[in-house]
């Protein structure tokens, strides 16, 4: 099934062909929703041929498949209401200082977009995912490169898709599909790919995102690599819920069998009875979790590697071991240590990095100096937690202190909650500082529409030739700026 590298010069040939079809906002709205209602009419074969791939069971990937038909109905709206255009209108005026001429400015679509999918979201992260529904919603073509992981699943979601388009007059084309590591390469270099979006690792992540900006036209990659997830537990949290405490961060750190972006990695947590009484909880509750697939024996294997590696360094307790449990299983569990051992460089940095699978880091700190001083040593991340007493989620204490210290590290900053689960919301951001991702924007949400759009001013263009959603008589009904005034 590995695509040629003509193969893929074909499919990306053909995309960039088809863009104009995509011009009419109303007609690509109508098409993101009739994709929508075909996914779920062909519900229950995706989910058996996902399971069957993938062993993510089909109670979560029937989920996972509605949080997918809802994202691109949202982002239908979202092309409806046309505020993702930024109109914005200046009529001349010559008594400004400079003068001002005549300007009009909006958004235009950036042209095909190589959409790289993701092993543990077979619905939302790849073919029929956020990037490519956002892409498409945008006015640009998509070319998916098919997760190895779930390659039949891709073909079926590709067709459904193409089915929908065709029932709009849209090329099937417009969605193009590859399969194979070398495709994946000749996509990121094809001339016509005006930008990428990507989820997987750092390593492959930071690959693909040197060679898009390599090429002699760089273009924007919008890459999530990899994060950590830092939580933080006050001394006063800890006695006042440790034992609520440990049991929410064994239900998080083990969902999904640990392979959500979003899993906490490492938790602060203090010394002392109320630590000890968290970690009690967090061992009961992590030794009753079973054991559980992985997407794939390389993920078993680096998991099963890199526990073995982190419990072998000096300090390093691990109440709960993990590591491999049956011929194709793991078992979760995690690892202690005391702060002191990363609050400089050496050999624990390791801990720092992300351990893909069903294990966290218990990082025990005697003092606040302790804790700040290994919080300054955390690379980018998707979110940071802290969990508060009551009394310092009122606002008493270190609490908006702390707030202050994890905005730094993270996209989105948690106050009493945990990480895994991204609501598909118009506030939501999922991103952060790299090596979380590579650029500002968010993968989840309605603003991640404008990953795949340019802005662009006409200045003194006659009424005639200007587009009809830059006219002053505003024949679309979009909501604008004209002449400084917002109009809805």
């Amino acid at each position: 099934m590995e695509a040629t590298a003509q193969e893929v010069d074909t499919t990306v040939r053909a995309a960039h062909a088809a863009r104009g079809a995509l011009a009419d906002r109303a007609v690509r709205a109508a098409f993101l929703r009739t994709a929508a209602d075909h996914l779920e009419a062909a519900r229950d074969g995706l989910v058996e041929t996902a399971d069957a791939e993938t062993a993510l069971g089909p109670v979560r990937l029937t989920g996972e498949l509605a949080r997918t038909c809802y994202q691109l109905r949202a982002f239908a709206d979202i092309v409806d209401e046309g505020a993702f255009l930024d109109v914005v209108i200046n009529h001349p005026d010559d008594t400004a200082t400079p003068p001002v001429p005549d300007l009009r400015r909006y958004k235009v679509p950036l042209g095909v977009v190589a959409v790289y999918s993701a092993s543990n979201f077979p619905f939302a992260f790849s073919v029929a995912g956020g990037d490519t529904a956002s892409a498409l919603a945008a006015g640009c073509p998509v070319v998916v490169k098919a997760h190895p992981d779930h390659p039949g699943l891709s073909e079926l979601v590709a067709n459904v898709l193409r089915r929908a388009a065709r029932e709009h007059g849209i090329p099937d084309a417009v969605l193009g599909l590859v399969h194979g590591f070398e495709a994946g390469v000749e996509l990121i270099g094809h001339p016509l790919v005006a930008a990428a979006g990507f989820t997987g690792s750092v390593r492959g992540g930071r690959a693909l995102f040197d060679a898009a900006a390599a090429r002699p036209v760089p273009i924007p990659f919008h890459g999530e690599l990899g994060s950590l997830n830092p939580v933080l537990v006050t001394e006063a949290a800890a006695e006042e819920r440790a034992e609520q405490i440990g049991g929410g961060l064994a239900g998080s750190m083990t969902l999904g069998v640990g392979q959500f972006c979003v899993k906490p990695g490492l938790v602060l947590a203090p010394s002392g009875a109320a630590g000890d009484r968290l970690v009690k909880s967090l061992t009961e509750a992590v030794s009753n979790t079973e054991a559980g697939v992985l997407l794939d024996h390389r993920m078993r294997d680096n998991f099963v590697a890199g526990v073995a590696e982190r419990a072998a360094l000096d300090g390093v307790e691990s109440p709960v071991t993990p590591g491999a449990g049956g011929e194709h299983t793991v078992s979760a569990g995690f690892l202690t240590v005391p702060a002191e051992k990363l609050a400089r460089e050496g050999a624990h940095d390791l801990l720092l990095e992300e351990c893909f699978g069903p294990v966290t880091v218990v990082v025990r700190y005697e003092d606040e100096s302790e804790a700040t001083a290994v919080l300054s040593r955390l690379p980018g991340n998707l979110t940071a937690t802290v969990q508060l007493s009551a009394e310092e989620a009122a606002g008493a204490g270190r609490g908006p202190e702390l707030l202050a210290e994890l905005t730094p590290l993270a996209g989105r900053v948690l106050v009493n909650g945990w990480p895994t689960g991204v609501a598909v919301a118009p506030a939501q951001h999922h991103g952060g500082p790299y090596p979380a991702t590579t650029s500002t924007s968010t993968s989840v949400g309605g603003t991640a529409i404008e990953r795949w759009l340019r802005p662009v001013v006409y200045q003194g263009a006659p009424e005639a030739l200007l587009p009809p959603e830059l006219r002053d008589d505003n024949p679309l009904g979009l909501p604008r700026r004209f002449n400084g005034r917002l109009e809805r």
